[in-house]
Parts: C-alpha cells; structure tokens; sequence
C-alpha cells in the first residue's frame, strides 16, 4: 500500500485518538472526584498537554483525510511538541516526582504514532 493511501487511514486513526484523548482527558480535568481520583499521581503539565493537544490531534487528522499539505506540518508539530513533553517528563521523573507508569508508555505511544505520521505524511508529496 503506497503513502497515498496510507495517510488517509493515519487521520482517521488521529481522528479516533484525538476523541478518545479529549474524552479520557476531559473526564481527568473535569471529571467527579472519582474520575479525578482514577488518574492517580498525574503530572499536570502532561495531562493538560494531552487535552489540548486532542483538539489539534482531530483537526489535523481530517486535514491528513482530506489530503491538505498543512496537515503534514500539523503532524511534524505535534511529533516535536510531544517529544518536547516527554522530556520534560523525564526530568519531572528524574528530580524524583511523582507520576504513573502509564504516562511513560502513554507518551512513548503518542511520540512514535506523531512521528510515523509525520514521515508517512511529509513523504507522500
């Protein structure tokens, strides 16, 4: 399957995740005490991060859908900023606070789909 078709497929999956993200994010932020208490030991920064960027997730993936160039910059943006995130997760972690271990393999997860995205996406021209 070349690019072309590919990256149609990556949007709507961005489309999917940014939802998904806006809904378990919100429910983080905005939630009852209970939802708010699920999240555990949360690092704020990341977990506003994550929200707003699901806005962005969603537009940029109907632009990958429909084939728009600026969704490629979109996809490269969201890649940095992501990866920007997780290292200053890393150095949250590493002057010893407090976090989950899923936001180690939340954010590897979010990186790597940006980037893929963003290699498939800026080559398909």
């Amino acid at each position: 399957m070349n690019r072309r078709r590919i990256v149609p497929w990556l949007g709507a999956a961005a489309i999917a995740f940014g939802a998904l993200t806006l809904f378990s994010g919100g429910q983080a932020l905005f939630g009852d005490a209970q939802a708010r208490a699920a999240v555990g030991n949360a690092v704020p920064f990341v977990l506003w991060f994550n929200f707003l960027a699901g806005f962005v997730y969603v537009v940029a993936g109907a632009g990958l859908v429909l084939h728009r160039r600026w969704a490629a910059h979109a996809a490269v943006f969201l890649a940095a900023a992501t990866a920007l995130v997780a290292a200053a997760f890393a150095v949250h972690v590493l002057r010893g606070g407090a976090f989950e271990m899923r936001t180690v393999g939340a954010l590897a997860l979010r990186t790597l789909f940006w980037i893929v995205v963003a290699v498939a996406a800026r080559g398909r021209r």
